[in-house]
């Protein structure tokens, strides 16, 4: 198959492409109709072949970071972590919740209580096997009052986890949860030897060697990996945080590199003329914020939020930021490949005299604002205020747009500066997207927004099993986020990423970027 023929049929796997269009497509470069047919149903590639040393380029990395799983906040340490570590559930390239470390995942009939059974003979890479003691104490690493883990709210249903024996756990919830097994995927819980986390020891595919914060990693294969021949198909692979999205992709177009994450939207035109490169676009859950903290004047007045909210022009954003490869968004984190996203809540629109009406309620002709603003956050962060900064002065709006440094962006400015910008990966899940960022107490909820009437709903609609009943549930709560949140979400992001043309690969998952951040487990080199 060509390498246009190639790209062709990954758009149509992904969802940006017609059959009818491949079926144009194959048919001029002289493919009959029943062997292009075939193509769509067979492997995109070869059988996954061995070896080799796969270098990728990430645009985010901290100096700050460190090995705990607990406190991984953007793309580097996340690919470390999946490369080292495994969970007990993965999701799939289809977005399903599968056994990965566990061998069966089986709830009551309240969906309270969930039996864990471990897959047998699972080694970590210092030679200890697996247990359900190294399990519990991994998920206890998260738990407790003294806890500073990103995932402790992630863990907060649960009451209690129990051993039954070796290889079973009993995990105890407070009310019943249909998504639990998601929540036990959330990357932050990977299992580690006793709970220990200071050396990178994991179950994964590879094996660390050298981790520097922010800046590379590297790792060679592990040879008892339980996945056998299945996952983790090169020898080596090395992980390089390169926060410049040129120097990114200057790596990726001289070969030093295979792979790059957030391509340059307003070059990657350019990376797809090059026929030594595949460059690929996936829309999953990915959206990007402004989240201003609703405890701090003049954000603490619902009215100045909903003038911020009327005072950017999103369709203007799509068009020069994302180039095309995203949507506008609703002020809300659930995007249209959820489940539950609410199709009937009005689009939010640039509105300057709107904006202008809900500053007079709040008693204000005009405000000024401090933006904090990086690449680091997302490629053409700074881009966007700037065009935000335009869009508001039609209004009475002045913001200070505050350039800040890449490095460090996640550790001094995001959670810590009254507004700025972030970007989300988004979650397979409402409940889950909600738990982690928007409930009361939670980890991430950057705006410090509490609102009792959304904090009643998630916890009624974890446990409602009625579809209808939980649909109207999310929508409600889409809807408060939207009015009274904290949140400016102005765009829908697509995942747009390259790959030399001799990576292998399947279907790609789209609950993250680079396949799900599996990249370095499930991807392989042709030739």
């Amino acid at each position: 198959m060509s390498n246009e023929l190639n790209k062709m049929r990954d758009l149509v796997l992904s969802g940006h492409l017609s059959r009818r269009d491949f079926m144009a497509g194959a048919a001029a470069v002289g493919i009959t109709a029943s062997a292009a047919s075939a193509l769509l149903t067979s492997p995109a590639k070869a059988a996954p072949k061995k070896g080799g040393h796969f270098k990728i380029g990430i645009g985010s990395g901290s100096t700050t970071e460190s090995l705990d799983p607990g406190a991984i906040d953007n793309t580097f340490p996340q690919q470390v972590n999946y490369a080292t570590r495994n969970c007990l559930v993965d999701v799939d390239n289809e977005g399903n919740a599968v056994p990965n470390l566990a061998e069966s995942v089986e709830a009551s009939a309240d969906a309270k209580t969930w039996t864990v059974k471990l897959r047998k003979g699972v080694e970590f890479h210092n030679g200890k096997t697996m247990t359900a003691d190294d399990v519990i104490a991994s998920m206890n690493h998260h738990r407790g009052d003294d806890s500073k883990s990103a995932a402790k709210s992630v863990l907060d249903p649960v009451v209690e986890i129990k051993k039954d024996d070796d290889h079973t756990i009993v995990f105890e919830l407070k009310e019943g949860n249909a998504d639990f097994p998601y929540i036990i995927s959330d990357y932050h819980l990977s299992i580690m030897p006793d709970g220990k986390w200071q050396e990178g020891i994991g179950t994964g595919g590879y094996v660390l060697e050298s981790f520097e914060p922010g800046v590379k990693a590297t790792f060679k294969k592990f040879g008892n990996y339980w996945r056998g021949d299945e996952r983790a198909h090169f020898d080596s692979i090395e992980v390089l945080s390169i926060k410049d999205v040129a120097a990114r992709t200057n790596a990726l177009t001289s070969g030093e590199i295979h792979a790059m994450d957030r391509c340059d939207l307003k070059t990657v035109h350019l990376l797809k003329r090059n026929r030594k490169l595949n460059v690929h676009q996936v829309t999953g859950t990915q959206h990007y914020t402004i989240p201003m903290h609703v405890d701090v004047a003049p954000f603490n007045d619902v009215n100045v939020r909903q003038a911020l909210k009327y005072s950017i022009d999103r369709e203007a954003i799509v068009k020069t930021v994302l180039r095309g490869y995203g949507q506008v968004a609703n002020d809300h984190p659930i995007s249209p490949a959820n489940k539950y996203f609410n199709k009937d809540l009005p689009q939010r629109a640039y509105d300057p005299e709107k904006a202008r009406y809900h500053l007079k309620k709040a008693g204000v002709d005009s405000i000024n604002v401090d933006l904090s603003s990086a690449d680091a956050a997302f490629a053409g962060a700074v881009d966007a205020a700037v065009l935000y900064k335009e869009h508001a002065a039609k209004a009475g709006i002045n913001i200070n747009v505050i350039r800040e440094p890449n490095d460090g962006y996640w550790s001094n400015v995001w959670l810590k500066k009254p507004w700025c910008f972030c970007y989300w990966g988004g979650r397979p899940t409402e409940d889950w997207m909600f738990s982690i960022a928007y409930s009361k107490g939670a980890a991430w909820n950057d705006t410090h927004w509490e609102n009792e009437r959304f904090n009643e709903l998630l916890v009624q609609a974890r446990a409602e099993l009625n579809e209808d009943t939980r649909r109207a549930m999310y929508y409600e709560m889409q809807e408060l986020c939207s009015n009274d949140g904290g949140t400016v979400v102005p765009m829908y992001a697509s995942y747009v990423f390259a790959t030399a043309a001799n990576v292998g690969h399947d279907k790609f998952a789209s609950n993250w970027d680079l396949d799900g951040n599996k990249a370095l487990e499930r991807w392989w080199f042709d030739s």
